[in-house]
């Protein structure tokens, strides 16, 4: 199970799967919640991307699985009611909304008392970089929306809209949200120079309510 490219999530980090009530949060295509729903999980999984959604509904169906599938937008309030799930599991996906802390804030609200969040954060280097990881780039804060020349080569290159955030939005902000962080590891691209040189790119959070 993964959250960041390449580190499998310890498995001491997981609450007891029978019975619990799973969100994959920005985590649809079927990927994940098989896994859950095979160790005895009821799982929803929220996307924003109908081509995941499908992905999701093609492997539950295929694999015999009950899964509830919403198509919702992560940067609004969640629509669940407080206190519904065990687990949210998030895996990298933040980097592509512009303010993480109201994410946080709907994850701990959604989330029962004594609930876990694992989450997959970004720490911003790949967004300094140009694509060969070889030269430094780009400034931080990486925002495209305040930025439109960057905007117009990233439409122009069909890169998609990504933001980079700091420690301090992705650890802080959970803590600001209400949660106690108890445990974090790095984890690199997987590929590419970054990667070879062992520099991380990626923080893997697990938090409590």
């Amino acid at each position: 199970m993964l959250l960041t490219p390449t580190k499998p999530v310890p498995k001491e980090w997981f609450p007891q799967m029978k019975g619990a009530k799973v969100l994959g949060l920005a985590s649809g295509g079927g990927q994940q919640m098989p896994i859950f729903a095979a160790l005895g999980a009821e799982c929803t999984v929220l996307d924003y991307s109908q081509k995941q959604l499908e992905s999701e509904k093609i492997v539950s169906e295929r694999e015999g699985y009950a899964i509830e599938i919403v198509r919702a937008d992560m940067t609004k309030p969640l629509p669940f009611a407080d206190g519904s799930f065990d687990l949210i599991f998030h895996p990298v996906s933040n980097c592509y909304v512009r303010e993480v802390l109201p994410i946080w804030r709907e994850c701990y609200r959604v989330l029962k008392k004594g609930g876990i969040l694992l989450a997959g954060v970004d720490n911003g280097i790949n967004f300094i970089f140009d694509d060969d990881e070889l030269v430094v780039k780009n400034a931080l804060p990486f925002d495209p929306i305040s930025n439109p020349e960057l905007y117009k080569k990233l439409m122009e290159n069909d890169d998609g809209v990504q933001f980079s955030h700091t420690l301090e939005d992705q650890i802080n902000g959970q803590l600001l949200a209400g949660f106690t962080l108890t445990a974090v590891y790095e984890d690199t691209n997987g590929f590419g120079k970054l990667h070879e040189m062992n520099i991380p790119s990626f923080w893997a959070t697990r938090a409590v309510k």
